[in-house]
């Protein structure tokens, strides 16, 4: 079977200031989303938040549970700094 693509648990979040972030159901959105954001301005912030224990199994099995359970009021379960570095054109 088939691991659904969303859980009502978790959420991923893209900062778009100190105070501002976007906020996506779907990992791969998020991703795309942070992606895009790097290249325009040379980094991005993707943080998955997950609200149960139900949301850190479906995100990462038995590891993600104990992890949650260790603090499941953190502020994200997990932060993923994106960089990019243009290069310009390469011949």
């Amino acid at each position: 079977m088939a691991k659904a693509k969303t859980h009502k648990d978790v959420e991923f979040s893209v900062d778009l200031s100190s105070t501002r972030e976007e906020v996506f159901n779907k990992f791969d959105d998020a991703a795309s989303f942070a992606l895009t954001r790097a290249v325009a301005s040379g980094n991005a912030r993707l943080n998955v938040m997950i609200h149960s224990k139900a949301g850190a199994r479906w995100y990462g099995g038995d590891d993600a549970v104990q992890q949650y359970e260790e603090d499941p009021d953190a502020s994200a379960f997990e932060a993923f700094d994106i960089k990019v570095n243009a290069l310009g054109r390469i011949s």
